[in-house]
């Protein structure tokens, strides 16, 4: 008799979940969170860990950039580097996207700060100097061009990065910034400083107010010459820029105006992708050139039957004439006769 009260007694005491209705057809399959893991009580006795259910990780999505510009949003580069254009290319033996990769790269120095019209004020101008590092502060820049059309920027550009290097492995002139400006993406400060030519050696102090230009083909700065031309500042030796258009000169704001303008051309003209401008401007000149050119408007030609008189209208113009002729004759008469009346 105590066994089967010790079974009523064990059956009371298990939770009523083990007599639910069941899954029924049609029907969502809910697992409970209140469902005994027999795991776990296996684990608990045993003190084992109890197994860890896995999640299958989801593959990581892709985040999508927007372009920022027209010029990327119509900048068909990633054709080159799909996957089809790339494996033809690789059928001929070219491997186009080292090569569109290697495009991109810049050929300079990348330890060279570029200074452009954004950062100007905030690197050189506002740049947070106590007052003798401020009067100690020289800052060296070169003006350097399109490195892909050679000529003689590439050769100044790599003096001036291997004189860089020196030193930074020196470390002789803690006092001296080095940087440089792309000519063809910087707009501003070029037009403001007048500077039309590449390559242009700039040296600048007192926060971009003393600014000396030199054209390195005719200033010695290989083989060490630089760094020895900015360590004993012989550049001290040379006049400033110090006509009115000069920074704090009476017309500094012609340039400033004219250079901030050109800025926001060129920011306007930068959004339009290149081959899309070549296209536009192509199509621009080729108007104006009709509209110059155009032939001059023509007046009708005489034709030669337009002088010659038909008989009709010889006759017609004949019998006007002898009508006019003959009444004012017969006038001329009758007006005599009238008169002689008059005199009886």
């Amino acid at each position: 008799m105590r066994i089967p009260w010790l079974s009523i007694a064990l059956i009371t005491c298990v939770k009523a979940q083990y007599f639910s209705e069941g899954w029924k057809p049609g029907s969502d399959q809910d697992v409970s969170s209140d469902a005994p893991n027999i795991a776990q009580g296996v684990t608990k006795v045993f003190g084992a860990q109890p197994p860890q259910q896995t999640q299958e990780s989801s593959p990581p999505q892709a985040v999508s950039q927007k372009p920022k510009r027209l010029s990327e949003l119509l900048d068909f580069t990633w054709v080159l580097t799909s996957s089809p254009v790339s494996s033809l290319f690789s059928t001929v033996g070219i491997n186009i996207t080292e090569k569109v990769a290697k495009a991109k790269e810049s050929p300079w120095d990348v330890r060279i700060p570029l200074i452009t019209d954004d950062n100007y004020e905030t690197l050189i101008v506002n740049e947070p100097l106590t007052e003798e590092e401020e009067k100690a502060r020289t800052w060296v820049l070169i003006v350097s061009g399109d490195y892909s059309q050679g000529g003689l920027s590439p050769v100044i550009d790599g003096i001036f990065d291997q004189e860089f290097n020196e030193t930074m492995t020196v470390n002789d002139l803690p006092h001296v910034r080095w940087a440089r400006i792309d000519y063809l993406k910087v707009t501003y400060l070029t037009t403001k400083w007048a500077t039309w030519q590449v390559p242009t050696l700039v040296v600048l102090k007192d926060r971009g107010q003393t600014l000396r230009f030199y054209r390195p083909q005719y200033l010695r700065i290989g083989d060490g010459r630089l760094r020895e031309f900015l360590k004993e500042e012989y550049y001290l030796k040379t006049t400033p820029w110090n006509s009115d258009f000069a920074p704090g000169g009476s017309k500094e704001y012609i340039l400033h105006y004219y250079g901030y303008a050109l800025m926001k051309i060129y920011g306007m003209m930068v959004a339009v992708p290149r081959w899309l401008l070549y296209i536009l401007s192509g199509t621009i000149a080729s108007t104006v050139i009709q509209f110059l050119h155009r032939p001059r408007a023509q007046s009708p030609p005489i034709t030669k039957g337009d002088n010659k008189t038909t008989p009709s209208s010889a006759a017609e113009r004949s019998q006007s004439v002898t009508g006019k002729t003959s009444s004012g004759v017969e006038e001329g008469v009758g007006g005599a006769a009238k008169r002689r009346k008059a005199k009886k």
